[in-house]
């Protein structure tokens, strides 16, 4: 991987173009072409999940009734833009089972590694979808993998993937953690709803359930991963954690951006390569743009209707908890899954927090160690 340097952004935001230096402007050039192609295999696993709601909606009348009712209801609870009312906190702490994690895991963390089970509570807000939320079997236990000190509770550093990338090896191995592990922080890998163990029987593919609902059954997911990581949050508390951080890369970083909006108790977030307008950029992700656009068509659901419903489950829609300081965002130029318009956008909506660069795409993360060199720096003085 070439090691061509990073930056921060100035006050006007991200650089041009032309304030990159000739390396630069090459590996950003090369690295989105990459991500293109990569871009188009999502989008085409995307558009495989979408098929079911769209299709089936058009061959029940009521069904297309029912969706635009449903949108409705999100849109009118996103337009109080308050968090407490859209994300509602559990009501009791989970009843967690524990378990060794394999070998293998304990190898790569050099450390105690356990598996980490429990009942979503997750109810959906919305009273039209808890009937088909109450069917789901695998995708309501929550599931995480948590590696800690024999001398612990240490400061927790707990870690969301992106869309498909639930492995808690890959992404222990991507993101470093064994270096995170050894510097004194315990680690929390949390599993997104529908994705790994999550993911329902029958799913073609880890995340599938994610958009195989509608977008009404999108914004309950939201919800859900919201929600039972606030569960996780009682739990890691009751085992006397009290300095939690998180980050999460792509949904995993839309989805950490999202929680810092709901609860209070995160010391800092930095969300990585983060989207905030999932519906926006399949718009422009062939080939799942066309049954997007079609499926808002057969439903008589205009764009302006749509995207007052998907504000619902935005960070852009509410105010994060966590201060101006403990924010940081992560962006790569070359990123064309989610473009670092989007990291943009929510550093303007986040007061122009930190907000560093590097020039790779969605998973080359060019100059990595540079990166996790500043998180390092950010995160030292409010978790130790």
């Amino acid at each position: 991987m070439p090691d061509v340097a990073g930056g921060e952004a100035t006050a006007r935001g991200l650089p041009r173009r032309q304030d990159l230096t000739l390396r630069q402007r090459a590996v950003v050039d090369a690295s989105a072409v990459a991500d293109l192609g990569l871009r188009t295999a999502i989008a085409s696993l995307v558009g495989a999940a979408m098929l079911p709601p769209v299709f089936g909606a058009l061959l029940g009348r009521g069904e297309l009734a029912a969706e635009r009712r449903r949108l409705e209801f999100f849109a009118e609870v996103a337009a109080a833009g308050d968090a407490d009312r859209s994300f509602p906190a559990p009501d009791e702490p989970p009843r967690v089972s524990v378990r060794p994690a394999a070998p293998l895991a304990e190898w790569v963390a050099h450390g105690r590694v356990e598996q980490i089970r429990f009942a979503s509570g997750f109810r959906p807000l919305n009273p039209e979808m808890r009937s088909l939320w109450s069917g789901f079997g695998r995708n309501n236990t929550v599931a995480a993998q948590h590696w800690r000190h024999n001398d612990g509770p240490r400061p927790t550093l707990c870690v969301i993937h992106g869309f498909l990338g639930s492995p808690y090896l890959l992404n222990g191995l991507f993101f470093s953690l064994p270096w995170f592990f050894r510097s004194g922080y315990d680690i929390v890998l949390y599993t997104l709803p529908f994705h790994g163990s999550r993911a329902e029987k029958g799913s073609p593919f880890s995340g599938y359930g994610v958009f195989a609902n509608g977008l009404s059954g999108f914004a309950e997911t939201m919800g859900q991963a919201v929600f039972d990581f606030r569960s996780l949050l009682d739990y890691l508390e009751h085992t006397g954690v009290d300095r939690v951080a998180l980050t999460g890369m792509s949904l995993g970083g839309y989805t950490s951006a999202l929680i810092a909006s709901a609860d209070h108790r995160l010391q800092a977030v930095i969300p990585n390569v983060p989207v905030v307008a999932p519906e926006r950029l399949l718009d422009t992700w062939f080939p799942a743009n066309r049954l997007v656009s079609f499926g808002r068509l057969a439903n008589g659901i205009s764009r302006e209707a749509a995207d007052a419903a998907a504000a619902f489950h935005s960070p852009l829609n509410y105010r994060p908890q966590p201060a101006k300081d403990r924010r940081l965002i992560i962006t790569g130029l070359g990123d064309r899954l989610a473009p670092p318009e989007h990291a943009e956008e929510l550093w303007r909506h986040w007061d122009r927090c930190a907000l560093h660069w590097f020039p790779g795409n969605h998973v080359l993360h060019v100059s990595q160690p540079d990166y996790l060199r500043r998180m390092t720096r950010f995160l030292g003085p409010v978790m130790f």
